[in-house]
């Protein structure tokens, strides 16, 4: 399997068990262990089976403050929650200000966001998920927290579980020694899930003039976005192994875990 395995979730959109993903050494990643998903504010364990038998013991939050005040998580019992802000630095410019602008006000989103520009502010913000200082630290603490011996299964998600949440799952996969294919899978793998959890304001912003390649732009996962966070990994610190140790100061017993954790001789 090239790509994560969707976990059918009746209250969380987007969710993906990383588990079961073929590395190049003959190894799989190991299932139910680390997941990825959309926001957890419609989250009820009560009324989603599937959910409550992950039993997820931590959560890691990595949006920005003003979507965690608009839409808090709902807390999974007995799970403990870390924020990691990844566009704390960026004073919410770039993808999460261009979500709002495109949703919330058509004619605004345009003129601001017309001819490409919408495009071009997500490749921005994806240059920003390697090098902005919250960046560095949000996902040292996700791969710190995967690595964590005993820890239980992790969730780690956004808004819509794609650009930060991508450039996450993408770095653990990396980190796990697949291939740029396999990366590039998992990447693409979710923009079924997003485009249908978000037809409706879709069709709504159409429909009230709205330009569909804006909508497009903010709301799916291109190879170029990817591409883009790659190529400044590589022209700043050279790979991710240098990455991972210079970047986000992570040392060589925490990548260590994180391999003995989540990979598994098939």
């Amino acid at each position: 399997m090239q790509h994560s395995h969707i976990v059918d979730s009746v209250t969380v959109a987007n969710l993906r068990d990383l588990g079961g993903i073929a590395l190049p050494d003959g190894s799989r990643t190991r299932p139910g262990l680390a997941f990825r998903s959309g926001q957890l504010d419609r989250l009820d364990p009560s009324g989603d089976p599937m959910f409550a038998a992950l039993g997820i013991r931590t959560v890691i939050d990595l949006r920005t403050q003003q979507e965690r005040s608009a839409r808090p998580d709902r807390m999974p019992g007995g799970a403990h929650l870390l924020v990691a802000d990844v566009l704390a630095d960026t004073a919410g410019t770039g993808a999460t200000a261009a979500l709002a602008a495109a949703m919330g006000d058509p004619a605004a989103a345009n003129r601001v966001l017309g001819n490409g520009r919408a495009e071009r502010a997500l490749t921005e913000d994806y240059r920003a998920f390697v090098t902005c200082a919250s960046a560095r630290q949000a996902y040292k603490h996700l791969i710190t927290a995967l690595a964590h011996k005993g820890g239980g299964p992790v969730l780690f998600h956004c808004t819509a579980g794609k650009d930060r949440t991508g450039w996450g799952a993408s770095l653990v996969l990396m980190l796990l020694g697949a291939d740029e294919a396999t990366v590039r899978g998992e990447y693409l793998s979710v923009n079924a899930a997003v485009r249908a959890e978000f037809a409706p304001a879709i069709a709504e912003f159409v429909a009230a003039g709205g330009d569909p390649e804006i909508a497009d732009a903010v709301l799916s996962v291109r190879p170029g976005y990817l591409a883009a966070a790659l190529e400044t990994m590589t022209d700043l610190w050279g790979d991710v192994e240098s990455y991972a140790r210079a970047g986000l100061g992570l040392k060589d017993e925490t990548l260590d875990s994180l391999r003995e954790r989540l990979a598994v001789t098939a």
